[in-house]
């Protein structure tokens, strides 16, 4: 941890514990003069949180004679979380990214707190932090709970360190972050772009079942109008079905939208999840604290940082544009149960006439969506006035990720949904698929799922499907 090139990809990795971290001996000491500053500009003028109180208390000074209890104080009124807890790997990639901007050294906090944050990833202690009390202006409260328990004030969830001094001016300078709106928003473009990545197999598969065109994933037809993620989508669309250039014509002069239009629908979902990752490592790598206290120019600089309009904006185009991915995902499955362009019977059934098949899989899937269509409503145009009227704006961004994180879940149901469909739809007919990375997606598809012929419930089937799509996300 430097404070300047941590990944979107890195705060996954140590939150599920398959990466250790290490702080920069450079960014301690670039710490320790950021503390050492701030303390003499205290000395000098007054500092926003330092020496004054917070929100409409800002030109509040504090008495000199308890400003060494300011900041426990501090902390403990903000430490007003409520909710459930987060999740281990949600708070732990919340310490994760902490550490790093801290280490940005923009903050002031005495060094120790980071190399407290530093051994509690490395032993896997954990505090308890509720999950409510932020609306993408500061996640104050979480990291107020978070700094009462490296003080040794509040319990651990899980393991145990020994408690840390809080100097005066350490609260404000630690709590001012939106390091755990951070985390849930990058777990979940983890999460998002596994899911977008498995969405382009589980469409090849259903492509061979259905007997799709090729001509709607011809390079010729893309280079005609190259929106980034559409030419990109169709290019992977020809690697998994399409190795020798040459694919055979499909059943259809033109196929149903669900795959004639699917590079153009999932490439705006490819753009946004990619945008969101450059504006998370942004982020994740800034020393966005107010005060900044700056080291090379020796000064201190009150200001809006806080504001996280571009987090929410991203977030919010992305769940929109899976929206559109997921429709597009339902309508391939309402595809696989229509007898016409599969040639088989209707719903994949095998039994006595009017055996049901997989039908209930249209209503799983259409639950699902419209959870999604739901979580995909804006936040950002909500708005809020807090703290006497000085605080008079919200990005929501903090509502913005825990939306994306439900989106992503309902996304996944859908995802199991085709992909159960176009399984069976290729076991019933026997297809024969190239030789290609569709024909290793459907050898290791059918090896995970079960293949029941006659009517059954779906259930087990469904949440099987659901813990291994994101396996296609590799081929």
């Amino acid at each position: 941890m430097d404070g300047t090139s941590l990944g979107c990809a890195d705060v996954a990795r140590v939150a599920r514990r398959s990466a250790s971290v290490e702080l920069s001996s450079d960014a301690v000491e670039r710490a320790e003069k950021a503390y050492l500053l701030a303390g003499e500009m205290g000395a000098k003028r007054a500092v926003y949180g330092r020496t004054t109180g917070v929100g409409a208390n800002r030109h509040a000074v504090v008495d000199p004679e308890s400003i060494d209890q300011h900041g426990l104080r501090l902390l403990r009124s903000h430490a007003g979380g409520s909710g459930d807890p987060f999740p281990d790997s949600t708070v732990r990639a919340t310490l994760l990214i902490r550490l790093n901007q801290l280490a940005a050294a923009g903050s002031g906090v005495h060094p120790r707190l980071l190399l407290a944050l530093e051994t509690a990833l490395r032993v896997g202690a954990v505090p308890h932090v509720h999950s409510r009390g932020a609306i993408g202006t500061g996640d104050l409260s979480a990291l107020a709970e978070i700094a009462l328990t490296i003080a040794g004030q509040q319990p651990w969830s899980v393991g145990w360190l020994d408690p840390v001094p809080i100097s005066p001016g350490d609260a404000l300078a630690f709590i001012s972050s939106n390091a755990a709106t951070l985390a849930e928003a990058t777990l979940a473009w983890h999460e998002l772009s596994r899911l977008l990545r498995a969405s382009i197999v589980i469409t090849a598969l259903s492509y061979s079942a259905l007997g799709g065109s090729p001509e709607a994933f011809a390079e010729v037809v893309h280079a005609a109008r190259p929106h980034p993620g559409t030419v990109r989508c169709a290019a992977e669309i020809r690697r998994i079905l399409m190795p020798d250039g040459d694919p055979p014509p499909g059943r259809r002069l033109q196929d149903p939208f669900g795959l004639r239009a699917f590079p153009q629908v999932h490439g705006p979902a490819l753009d946004a999840v990619d945008a969101l990752e450059r504006v998370l490592t942004i982020d994740l790598n800034a020393a966005a604290e107010n005060p900044l206290i700056d080291i090379g120019t020796e000064r201190v600089y009150h200001h809006g940082q806080f504001s996280t309009a571009y987090v929410a904006l991203a977030l919010d185009s992305l769940r929109a544009a899976l929206h559109h991915v997921a429709e597009l995902a339902t309508a391939r499955l309402s595809n696989l149960v229509e007898p016409e362009l599969t040639g088989l019977s209707p719903f994949l059934a095998s039994g006595p006439v009017g055996s049901s098949g997989i039908m209930i899989l249209e209503y799983v899937a259409h639950d699902a969506l419209g959870q999604l269509r739901h979580a995909a409503s804006p936040v950002t145009l909500g708005t809020a006035v807090i703290s006497r009227g000085l605080e008079d704006h919200a990005s929501f961004s903090t509502q913005a990720a825990r939306s994306t994180a439900a989106a992503a879940k309902a996304y996944r149901t859908v995802l199991a949904c085709e992909l159960l469909g176009a399984v069976r739809a290729l076991r019933l007919a026997g297809t024969e698929l190239p030789d290609a990375p569709v024909a290793q997606a459907l050898r290791r598809a059918t090896t995970l799922l079960p293949m029941i012929e006659e009517d059954h419930p779906l259930s087990a089937e469904i949440a099987r499907a659901e813990q291994v799509v994101d396996e296609f996300a590799d081929y």
